[in-house]
């Protein structure tokens, strides 16, 4: 919106070219993001409170998690909140990219927000059933997947990470993909929010890399350069990142250890459908795999976990599922668990930026 209010007065106003500039933007939209969830967060919480919005601990969890009961839950709203506004704010509001991820992000928070919703009107961890969330995110995901194979310029090919000359071309069965990606990366991060601080902050690494992969993609000299596919109007992307970047930091301003809000999952799968969404459209797909590594890990620890339980009549791989449940239980301070994972964390967004030379 700042774009075209602004941007028009630079033939009067000098000052008013830096509107042109996706850096200035995403910067912008990543300090307005932040500022709201600072601003706002205090307030949210408190009304939370009043109206006992408040987190339903499951039973079979760390003792130590008992304390987390009646917490405020649902802080995943205020994050979508800053994250549209800033990027309504600071994106160029004509490309239909945006407007795409937009709304990956609300229907997926809309999805998170019923489970949530009956987790507390029910007051317990069961919300919304396993196989109704599923069909609610393969839709919103089959949008994605269906614009992208349609849309100009697209097509059903992979960009493989460290390998150049690889491209497998998927044809229609890449609306699957898309799918598969999508919903397996709100999953994902869903599976990881269960310590303060876990899922936001692997979540501002994830969204970081992406925010400069959407850039050069959407540049068609450096996507030459970098010989990564050339996305037309990509760059914008780079704006919605950057706000995803900055409410997430403002998240963890209250969400840090000892956490006074949760996002709940109405904004873990709404954040994790949008680092997916982001993914497919940037063609990108296969490096969410490498800068989402925590989120991966987490979501087959999971798998392993239940597969082997059932094969096995009754064992165990893991202490207790999602992983980082396994190392509280080893007696790891929550804390240390989450700044662990932090640096792992960082460590596969720097492998991830280094693709770009490794080709």
């Amino acid at each position: 919106m700042l774009y075209h209010l602004l941007y028009p007065l630079h033939t009067s106003i000098s000052g008013f070219n830096l509107f042109r500039y996706i850096t200035v933007r995403s910067i912008g939209g990543a300090i307005t993001a932040f500022l709201i969830m600072l601003f706002m967060g205090p307030w949210f919480i408190r009304k939370l409170k009043e109206y006992q919005i408040g987190q339903v601990v499951r039973d079979d969890g760390p003792e130590t998690h008992l304390a987390k009961q009646g917490v405020p839950t649902m802080g995943g709203v205020l994050i979508l909140l800053a994250i549209t506004i800033s990027t309504l704010l600071w994106a160029k509001l004509t490309n239909p990219l945006i407007w795409l991820l937009l709304f990956v992000i609300i229907f997926f928070g809309v999805i998170g927000g019923i489970d949530d919703f009956q987790k507390i009107k029910r007051k317990t961890s069961a919300g919304l059933s396993a196989k109704g969330k599923l069909l609610l995110q393969i839709f919103g995901a089959s949008v994605v997947g269906l614009f992208v194979l349609l849309h100009p310029g697209y097509d059903g090919q992979l960009s493989v990470p460290f390998l150049k000359n690889i491209h497998p071309d998927l044809s229609w069965f890449y609306v699957v993909f898309a799918i598969f990606v999508i919903v397996g990366s709100s999953n994902a991060v869903n599976l990881t929010d269960g310590l303060d601080g876990l899922a936001a902050g692997p979540t501002v690494i994830t969204a970081s890399v992406y925010l400069i992969f959407s850039y050069l993609a959407g540049h068609v000299v450096l996507a030459d350069y970098l010989q990564i596919p050339y996305v037309q109007g990509a760059g914008e992307l780079a704006v919605f990142s950057g706000a995803m970047v900055g409410a997430c930091l403002g998240f963890l301003w209250f969400n840090a250890y000892p956490a006074q809000i949760f996002m709940g999952d109405v904004g873990s799968l709404a954040l994790g459908g949008a680092l997916g969404g982001i993914a497919i459209i940037i063609k990108q797909e296969m490096l969410l795999a490498i800068v989402g590594g925590i989120f991966v890990m987490e979501a087959i620890s999971v798998i392993l976990q239940v597969g082997y339980f059932k094969i096995s009549k009754g064992k165990r791989i893991f202490l207790m599922a999602p992983f980082h449940h396994h190392f509280e239980k080893k007696g790891w301070h929550e804390s240390k668990v989450v700044v662990r994972f932090w640096i792992v964390s960082i460590i596969l967004g720097l492998v991830a930026i280094a693709t770009l030379k490794m080709r």
